[in-house]
């Protein structure tokens, strides 16, 4: 009775120490709906905090490096508006929620904010009545360069750019005319870097802001100190010159693979081309003088005749008119024509009855100036222009199935590498005239490829794919992990039917029923929800077995046990 009383006192003890505590497994036990509702209910809370957790506001990039003037103007406009913001990079970027970026972008923008470091034509929308010319002017250029400033920061690779203008001074004298001038310093984000056409166009975006401002008088220089307005030299080599022979030559590969291809696969052929191109520039002026080659071809340029008369003038008479006035014939002289039988009589009495008259002479000159045959050609040979291809051209060798039905490789003729040769000459517009060349080898290709294949995790397809599915996939693995490892172990050990309470006696903390209840019951190193559920159909030899094991593991419990039957049988 001692020790019944000690047991019953410890166990007491223990119960009223443990108090609701202790008595809510049992409670839960007797009570499998209000087991459930309350597991149903703590997966649907745990279930809940992750969906929260990983529904967190996502937070993107407002603005970054805002000065401390814009910073508080803008902070106090999100909390007039109530919106979350958050610091990064040690309070260097503002960060709002992901949905409201753009549109918080542009309420703030009507406002005016952020102003930035940089004043723009703002400032002259404050000034004073009474404010000086110089003023005037010195307000005028600052918002000039803060206005220039914000546009060379608009760019992707600049993060901050800041002006210095040196405004041409007019004067009404030629020689003291001094040109504007610009000088841009620029600071880019980490690891950015600009590119020639990107320097060149704030260069000309600059000149173009300012009056009387050439691209030449623009100086950059970047935050370590180096010139990005540097002039070529006049004997360097222009880029550009090297990225246009690099496009002729790869249109001229892929005409040659794409006429190709489709006989023998893309995969089976491959070219490359040499193109030789003349970049220099030349004017050429030519004047050729030909000769005539018939008179009458020959075209006359001018024409001049000169008549002129000397003679008597009274010799002049007659019916006045054109006849009257030309000039008698030549008269033949008296020495070469012969004279009559009876004119010998007649001259001597001419002779000494009047005196001899003076000859008549008749003058005519004609100038006749022809054309000389003259072509005058000015040709300018633009740069650019090929002077000679030279195409290389490999095509591996034609799968065919032999007799046996099995693949192999075939060698093509040579009336086919003719075929292919004369394809790839038309594609590539051959001339011999100026030298091109054109090779075609036939030759197996090997089946391992120089590059490495893609891993399959990096297939874009595959990625894709797993972005879609992963967030349910993972919903799904929570799930399940949180029915395996909280609920199912819950359930399981607050619902299981009380075995032994019937024969437990009433001061012990023990559930006594059947053979396989006490066991289970008094086993101290072993859990209930640790044992698998015995099987009811169990036969009678078995649970007498198992009873004769525990009494002998537990002598004491079986003694205490049949104690209180006996007690209660009393």
């Amino acid at each position: 009775m001692s020790e019944e009383t000690r047991v019953n006192g410890e166990n007491s003890g223990g119960a009223d120490a443990g108090g609701p505590l202790q008595r809510l497994p049992a409670l839960l036990r007797a009570n499998q709906p209000l087991a459930l509702l309350i597991a149903g209910a703590a997966l649907v809370a745990v279930v809940t905090a992750l969906f929260l957790w990983t529904r967190a506001p996502d937070y993107r990039v407002l603005f970054s490096n805002l000065s401390e003037a814009d910073g508080g103007r803008i902070i106090s406009e999100l909390d007039t508006r109530q919106v979350p913001y958050q610091f990064s990079q040690g309070g260097q970027a503002l960060l709002v929620p992901a949905d409201q970026v753009h549109s918080l972008r542009l309420q703030l923008a009507e406002q005016g904010l952020p102003r930035g470091g940089n004043v723009g034509f703002e400032l002259m929308d404050t000034q004073a009545f009474g404010i000086s010319q110089f003023a005037e002017q010195v307000n005028f250029q600052r918002s000039l360069e803060g206005e220039l400033s914000r546009s060379i920061e608009s760019l992707g690779a600049v993060e901050e750019a800041r002006v210095h203008l040196a405004m041409a001074r007019p004067s009404v004298f030629v020689r003291e005319r001094e040109p504007a001038k610009a000088s841009v310093v620029l600071t880019l984000f980490g690891g950015r870097s600009l590119s020639e056409e990107q320097v060149s166009a704030i260069r000309h975006l600059v000149a173009s802001s300012v009056p009387e401002l050439s691209a030449d008088e623009v100086t950059i220089v970047d935050q370590r100190g180096q010139m990005l307005s540097q002039d070529p030299k006049p004997n360097d080599l222009d880029a550009t010159l090297l990225i246009y022979r690099d496009e002729v030559e790869r249109a001229y590969q892929r005409r040659i693979e794409n006429i190709l291809a489709p006989i023998f696969g893309r995969d089976r052929v491959r070219a490359q081309v040499s193109a030789q191109i003349d970049f220099s520039q030349r004017e050429e002026t030519s004047e050729r003088f030909a000769p005539n080659q018939a008179p009458n071809e020959a075209a006359v340029r001018s024409r001049q005749s000169n008549l002129s008369y000397n003679g008597d003038e009274e010799s002049a008479g007659g019916i006045p008119g054109a006849l009257s006035n030309s000039p008698p014939g030549v008269a033949g002289s008296p020495i070469e024509l012969p004279l009559p039988d009876d004119a010998d009589a007649d001259q001597a009495n001419d002779e000494d009855a009047a005196p001899p008259k003076e000859p008549i002479s008749l003058e005519r000159d004609d100038v006749v100036n022809f054309e000389v045959d003259r072509s005058v050609a000015h040709v300018r040979k633009e740069r650019g222009i090929i002077e000679r291809v030279s195409a290389a051209v490999v095509v591996d060798y034609r799968i065919e199935r032999n007799d046996a039905g099995e693949l192999e490789s075939v060698a093509l003729s040579a009336e086919e590498l003719e075929q292919v040769a004369s394809l790839a000459r038309q594609a590539i517009g051959f001339s011999a005239e100026r030298g091109d060349s054109i090779e075609v080898v036939n030759s197996p290709f090997s089946r391992f490829d120089a590059e490495a294949d893609m891993a399959w995790w990096q297939d874009p397809e595959l990625i894709k794919v797993m972005t879609l599915i992963g967030e349910p996939l993972m919903w799904f693995i929570v799930l399940l992990f949180g029915y395996l490892l909280v609920l199912r172990p819950f359930i399981k050990h607050h619902t299981r039917p009380p075995e032994l309470a019937a024969a437990t006696p009433e001061g012990l903390n023990v559930e006594v029923g059947d053979e396989e209840g006490a066991e289970g019951a008094f086993e101290d190193d072993e859990e209930p929800y640790q044992r698998p559920r015995r099987n009811k159909a169990l036969g009678y030899q078995q649970k007498l077995a198992e009873l004769r094991q525990t009494a002998r593991e537990n002598p004491h419990i079986v003694a205490l046990i049949v104690r209180n039957w006996l007690k209660n049988e009393q």
